[in-house]
């Protein structure tokens, strides 16, 4: 079996595992650029060193979560091959990541997300909006939400997250408010929760990020606003106002209590900065 046929193989199997198509996506790059370097060779020849050399030619100009990414494909990749018997050994068993600073995610503050919901100017842009914040989703659960998939009697609705894991989300008044106008708003028979303004279809993810930052640039907010940050937001929020970590880690869809653990650290960061300002 050669490289490429050999990564059509895990590709399809990860698939059927669950990743989303966003990670597959990623991880074809990264067996393209593996296939580039290697030519399409049978993996068998494929030598600790000879990864160490790609990844060393390769590192340059890299950010080190870019990098870490790299290696964890690498990783992932000729571990199944191992696993499956097209190898005898791994040569990327002993290849390590490089050490990533945790960054502290960007959130918003209270007055901006006001401001924000002043710029939406549709039952569409406020309950998408709304539904956002309120949730915590992440957009491309959003995007593949159902009309069928709430429940408008408790305001919460069932999606499927990373690993195609499906968990209760929910939201606010305000939202349900919106979301109820915006739904009776719509003539159309798409099964789709947010649609196209034009000719209506399920909203891509590009779609709904444009949707976003036409409604920032309304609110005049002086910073780049992109959707991940309604999720952070909504994590600080809850932090903030006392929700223990293993419940935002649930209502997140985290499988690990170390990537919740970061917005811990946010909220040690709000505490200094209120510090300074009134001490």
């Amino acid at each position: 079996m050669q490289l490429t046929k050999a990564w059509e193989a895990y590709k399809a199997e990860k698939r059927i595992e669950g990743f989303s198509p966003h990670t597959l996506n990623a991880y074809q790059l990264q067996a393209n650029l593996l296939v580039r370097h290697f030519q399409d060779v049978n993996p068998q020849s494929v030598a600790t060193q000879g990864i160490k050399d790609y990844l060393a030619l390769s590192s340059e100009g890299l950010k080190p979560s870019s990098l870490a990414h790299r290696v964890r494909f690498i990783r992932s990749f000729f571990r199944w091959l191992h696993e499956e018997g097209h190898i005898t050994t791994n040569p990327a068993a002993k290849i390590k990541e490089p050490k990533v600073g945790k960054r502290i995610p960007k959130f918003l503050t209270e007055r901006e997300i006001e401001h924000l919901s002043e710029g939406c100017h549709s039952a569409m842009e406020k309950a998408l909006f709304e539904f956002m914040f309120s949730t915590g989703c992440r957009i491309g659960e959003i995007v593949s939400l159902d009309k069928n998939c709430i429940n408008i009697g408790n305001r919460s609705a069932i999606v499927r997250g990373k690993g195609d894991k499906e968990r209760e989300v929910y939201f606010n008044i305000r939202c349900d408010i919106w979301l109820k106008r915006y739904l009776q708003e719509r003539t159309d028979q798409e099964p789709a929760i947010f649609v196209t303004e034009r000719n209506p279809h399920r909203m891509s993810i590009a779609q709904m990020s444009y949707v976003i930052k036409r409604i920032s640039s309304r609110a005049g907010i002086d910073k780049s606003i992109h959707p991940h940050q309604l999720l952070h937001s909504y994590a600080t929020h809850l932090l903030n106002n006392g929700a223990p970590l293993d419940v935002i880690q649930s209502l997140l869809g985290h499988e690990r209590s170390e990537t919740t653990r970061i917005y811990a650290q946010l909220s040690g960061k709000l505490r200094q900065e209120f510090y300074r300002k009134y001490f």
